[in-house]
């Protein structure tokens, strides 16, 4: 989940160790039952569509991702439709020493798939459907199913919802396992909050590929590898081809499926304030940023009426040419269905402008049923494409004068090589902090404020330049721990993984001692490493910010 462009607003409409040591800590590896993959594929192939470089489709699955800072090159991409199909193609892989990437939307903000040790791309993108289990009461989803249609297809057939992301074209497959959060999450907590089972190719230390199916049931020998599917991250403990949600705390033995995940409000009202880019000196950013920054302390726990909030403060640079566009837009989506609804977000939007200088431009709020404001903001997320750099940060609070100081000498500064520079504080807290610690792998949960720093340019000659500047835009806002948001301290908590970063393991840019992954998992990390351990322990998925089960003891 990125932020809207600021060219997207008009009126205020958003337009895989030894198996006794590991059973030992209530670690269980895969069962004889699950029947690996025939040693043999038969000569008609039956692993999915394998598209090497003489295949004229082979150049636009190189570059299908989203972030064209990076491009996909490896011998092969291997199209895989079923869960047969990708059984079998991750033992062929393993069974020919080939390094393999797996992809189901393609919206990775790093070199997953394009690095080039990758020798073969799994690609899951025509995974997609989206059905009504009955034997397990819960919504099946494929990995490859993008949030959009996932989201259309929930509400039209049978009016519920996941509170995921706003991107249209996020695949669900990473986005999930990361934990995956969106407008809604103030509301009804993470994606990855609803998630009841998943199923899993995976491989073991004999090199056989199978799919196993793990759930949250307490008495499921492989729960925790449903449990490392709650925020342990894509692309660490095997290929996930389907998930089934069911909200848990659904009525039980209550078959009726519009009761088993959450409803999305029937219409949602939207504001905006515009704040135009001359008179918003350093007062005025560091007035804004306090508004918003305190609002959300006072306003995030979930029982609060502003639990059906969800806004955006996005902080734009200046672009390298033309119009340098507005200093920043704060955008609100509210849950209409309240009785006071209007008044609660207007009060919001008076609270976040409050004695900000210059000229803050309030549109009129509009009413809007809730697929179609999901629509709107997805189209705005979604317009801006290019070459990416992105970085992400967990606040309790807004940051501080002098990280306000920092960022608007950074915004403002002229001759940079990047079209689109945003910083964007959104909405959080609510429902999310109400699992208690340890219940899933997001260990994220006593934040209001997502941070996300990000870069846009199209340049290939920009790379250097483009990236060193965000870089040091963060670290020097992050200067006070080491220039990373170190979780534990007073105001921030680390980092999001599915916006994973390398420089949070460069020492030239996490000066902190913190290594990087307890700022993506905290003290989640050791039981992450044991599950690693007992389900991929030949390390078949893995990449540069992958769960090292080396450390485990």
């Amino acid at each position: 989940m990125t932020v809207p462009s600021r060219r997207s607003f008009v009126s205020g409409t958003l337009t895989a160790g030894a198996t006794a040591g590991l059973a030992a800590v209530g670690i269980v590896p895969a069962h004889a039952q699950d029947a690996p993959a025939p040693a043999t594929p038969p000569a008609s192939g039956g692993a999915g569509a394998l598209v090497t470089p003489d295949d004229p489709r082979y150049a636009s699955l190189s570059t299908r991702g989203s972030n064209k800072l990076f491009t996909a090159r490896p011998d092969a991409f291997r199209l895989v439709t079923t869960t047969a199909e990708a059984v079998r193609a991750v033992g062929d892989a393993v069974r020919a020493g080939k390094r393999i990437a797996v992809r189901s939307g393609a919206h990775c903000y790093e070199n997953v798939a394009g690095d080039p040790a990758v020798r073969l791309v799994l690609d899951l993108g025509q995974m997609n459907a989206v059905t009504y289990d009955a034997r397990r009461r819960a919504f099946m989803v494929e990995a490859g199913a993008q949030l959009m249609d996932v989201y259309k297809k929930l509400h039209h057939g049978w009016g519920v919802t996941l509170p995921g992301g706003t991107s249209a074209t996020v695949g669900m497959g990473g986005h999930i396992a990361g934990g995956g959060y969106g407008a809604l999450s103030r509301a009804f907590g993470l994606a990855a909050d609803h998630l009841y089972a998943v199923e899993v190719v995976v491989v073991d230390a004999a090199g056989r590929a199978r799919a196993v199916v793990a759930t949250r049931e307490r008495k499921d020998p492989r729960r925790d590898l449903w449990w490392a599917h709650t925020g342990g991250g894509g692309g660490n403990f095997g290929l996930v081809t389907r998930y089934w949600f069911r909200s848990p705390d659904a009525p039980r033995h209550c078959s009726d499926p519009s009761r088993l995940l959450p409803r999305p409000p029937g219409d949602v009202l939207a504001g905006m304030v515009r704040f135009p880019r001359e008179g918003m000196d350093r007062a005025s950013y560091r007035r804004l940023i306090r508004n918003h920054g305190r609002w959300h302390e006072h306003n995030s726990d979930a029982g609060s009426p502003y639990a059906g909030l969800y806004s955006g403060l996005v902080f734009y640079g200046r672009p390298q040419t033309g119009d340098p566009g507005p200093a920043a837009n704060c955008y609100a989506y509210m849950d209409g269905t309240r009785p006071d609804a209007e008044r609660l977000l207007r009060d919001y939007l008076r609270a976040v402008t409050d004695g900000v200088g210059g000229s803050p431009q309030t549109s009129e709020i509009s009413s809007k049923p809730w697929l179609t404001a999901a629509e709107y903001l997805a189209g705005a997320q979604d317009s801006d494409v290019g070459r990416h750099k992105l970085k992400s940060a967990y606040l309790r609070r807004g940051h501080n004068d002098a990280q306000a100081d920092i960022l608007y000498t950074y915004l403002n500064s002229t001759g940079n090589r990047h079209d689109l520079a945003n910083v964007t504080f959104q909405s959080y807290g609510g429902r999310i902090n109400t699992v208690a610690d340890g219940a899933t792998a997001s260990p994220h949960r006593d934040s209001v404020i997502k941070a996300i720093y990000m870069n846009t340019w199209q340049d290939p000659d920009a790379d250097a330049a483009a990236v060193d500047w965000l870089r040091r835009l963060y670290r020097d806002v992050f200067a006070a721990t080491g220039g990373v948001p170190v979780p534990g301290r007073r105001d921030t908590d680390g980092c999001y993984i599915n916006y994973p970063d390398i420089d949070m393991a460069d020492p030239r840019w996490n000066t902190s001692g913190v290594p990087w992954h307890h700022l993506y998992y905290k003290d989640a990390y050791p039981r992450l490493q044991r599950i690693k351990a007992a389900w991929d322990p030949r390390d078949v998925f893995s990449h540069t910010l992958s769960i090292r089960a080396e450390h485990v003891r």
